[in-house]
């Protein structure tokens, strides 16, 4: 087999469509592009979503403009004021959260916000803390430790 026989598989090449080139090609007259109008214009241009002057859906729907961020991590969040039913020095985990009814389920991460006054020294295990929860804790002589999600 040499280079100058080879050719591509039958019907994947197909010729171009030729308008505008009489009546005996089936594309004369028109070209393809009916009677009149605004489409069958040189130089016609339609931008995205055009509907013909008539108000686009994207206007007549404003709550389904914008985007969802496919990658947002939605949180259990806990204020500090319910970890006041821990005993002191005690170990906070999710699951000991789970236990006491603070959250529902473990399928999110759990966040420490800091709403409230913390009044005992308690070891909390969290996978985020806010900045202020880190210093109430802290300043009640607990400690914070961030687990992974």
């Amino acid at each position: 087999m040499r280079q100058d026989e080879l050719s591509p598989a039958l019907g994947s090449k197909r010729s171009r469509k030729r308008v505008g080139r009489g009546n005996g090609s089936g594309h004369g007259t028109y070209s393809g592009r009916g009677l009149k109008g605004q489409k069958s214009r040189s130089g016609f241009k339609m931008r995205p979503g055009f509907e013909g002057g008539q108000l686009p859906l994207i206007k007549r729907l404003p709550q389904k403009r914008g985007f969802t961020n496919i990658f947002r991590v939605e949180y259990n969040e806990v204020n500090l004021d319910r970890l006041n039913r821990f005993e002191p020095q005690s170990e906070v985990t999710p699951e000991k959260l789970v236990g006491a009814g603070i959250v529902k389920s473990l399928r999110r991460p759990v966040k420490i916000l800091a709403r409230g006054e913390i009044n005992k020294p308690l070891v909390v295990k969290a996978n985020k803390f806010s900045a202020a929860a880190k210093a109430k804790i802290e300043a009640a002589g607990g400690k914070v430790e961030e687990i992974g999600a």
